[in-house]
């Protein structure tokens, strides 16, 4: 019994001098971490107070600690930001859907700043300002080498208030000027309407407002024109649109999907991460979808379109897009200020991630430039002829009257839907999709 019971204390023994083996220098190594992180706090000190006591001009200490807060964090990705009371609240005002400025999303990309997107109605998007465009210069004054919330700074002002804008675009061979109007911008979340048999939802944005006003507007547009069952689907349209609220993207693709997942979260440590299902319940009643998408369409959007496309719950066309698949947590910090910290990733139903890659197209459609109103004119200005106007055709004797004006209502829809493909060609092309659709009746 006493051998047993020594063996027993021998084994114990045994691990206590294993563990301590590997412990020790993971905890040397710990050590050796934090003393390092102490140094370089010291070395921030004493940096921070040469630059205060020595520097040609005095500054104000709280707007260098924000500089530093700002640069330790914008070190991190192109979306990880310091925000100053100010800033949060005009984040606070934007969600909740409007905020004065120019009216485009931007970020950063070799040290300018480059348009996300221009929002719809808004004086950049007026101005002609694309998504992909680089704003060089503001008032000529350059933005190489500015932090993005500083260069965003440069181009707010008061309402009613001009600015000139240097752009480079791919395409033009020079940088060019445009003058913009500063005004107070009032988004609109969704705008709906009918083209056709079909039930266009224009996405601009993903705020507070988004979901409820695209259910009011799709319910909306189907009373309109009689009932579901007069109703050949639906197109989703979100391109140029940034993106916004992880949870408005969410709701939305929920109201099209009956079941399944939309999309997963994935942090730095497992249990961070997190799936969002979808609930049973379809608002287009199993209708066909197209969604429209292109560079501008961005993080939230391409949450909605990734989903739909996974569960083949829609088409997706158009070009692709541009590629956030990163999460932003807003933190409230002790000053009112807050900190964007990049928190995660999110991964589509079939768990890829876009980020960088952007959502490819089921179908590549560019949106063709427009051509010379000269041409558009000339074109406008050939006749057109048929059997019809020749002198001494023959009547069709095979059809009633009725069927006749049918016939004559279809085709002044085919030529209203040409029409919205000088307009809108993609648009038009997704339409076109759901007319296609509908011929072929439903699948067995």
């Amino acid at each position: 019994m006493k051998k047993f019971v020594m063996a027993a204390l021998g084994g114990t023994f045994a691990s206590v001098v294993a563990t301590t083996q590997i412990v020790g220098p993971l905890l040397a190594q710990e050590a050796e971490r934090t003393s390092n992180v102490y140094e370089q706090l010291d070395l921030f000190g004493d940096i921070f107070e040469r630059i205060r006591a020595q520097y040609v001009e005095e500054v104000d200490s709280g707007e260098l600690i924000e500089a530093a807060i700002d640069g330790m964090l914008t070190s991190l990705d192109p979306h990880s930001s310091y925000l100053s009371p100010k800033d949060a609240t005009k984040m606070r005002e934007q969600t909740r859907g409007e905020f004065g400025g120019l009216g485009i999303e931007v970020t950063q990309e070799e040290g300018f700043v480059k348009v996300v997107s221009p929002i719809d109605g808004t004086p950049a998007d007026e101005a002609g300002i694309e998504a992909g465009d680089f704003i060089t210069h503001v008032d000529g004054e350059s933005l190489l080498g500015l932090v993005l919330d500083d260069a965003v700074e440069l181009m707010r002002g008061p309402v009613g208030s001009e600015i000139i804008i240097t752009v480079v675009r791919e395409g033009e061979a020079e940088p060019f000027d445009v003058s913009i109007v500063r005004d107070t911008i009032q988004l609109t979340a969704v705008r709906s309407r009918v083209e056709g048999d079909s039930v266009v939802l224009r996405l601009t944005t993903f705020n507070e407002q988004t979901y409820p006003k695209m259910k009011e507007g799709l319910e909306k547009q189907v009373e309109a024109l009689g009932g579901m069952d007069n109703v050949n689907g639906v197109v989703i349209d979100m391109r140029n649109n940034p993106g916004g609220l992880l949870n408005q993207a969410i709701a939305v693709s929920d109201a099209f999907l009956e079941e399944g997942e939309i999309v997963s979260t994935r942090g730095r440590q497992a249990e961070d991460g997190d799936r969002f299902n979808a609930k049973p319940g379809d608002l287009a009643e199993g209708k066909p979808i197209v969604v429209l998408i292109n560079g501008g369409s961005a993080s939230a959007s391409e949450i909605v379109a990734g989903a739909l496309q996974d569960h083949r719950r829609a088409i997706v066309i158009g070009t692709k897009s541009f590629g956030k698949g990163s999460v932003q947590t807003v933190m409230p910090l002790r000053s009112q200020g807050a900190m964007r910290l990049t928190t995660a990733r999110y991964y589509t139903p079939s768990g890829r991630s876009i980020q960088s890659l952007g959502v490819s197209p089921d179908i590549v459609v560019a949106q063709p430039q427009r051509r010379p109103e000269v041409e558009e004119e000339e074109s406008a200005l050939r006749p057109s002829r048929s059997e019809a106007d020749l002198r001494g055709s023959l009547n069709n004797d095979s059809l009633t009257e009725d069927e006749i004006q049918q016939i004559e209502a279809d085709r002044a829809k085919a030529d209203q839907a040409a029409e919205l493909r000088e307009e809108d060609y993609q648009l038009a092309y997704a339409i076109d999709i759901l007319k296609g659709l509908t011929a072929l009746g439903p699948r067995e």
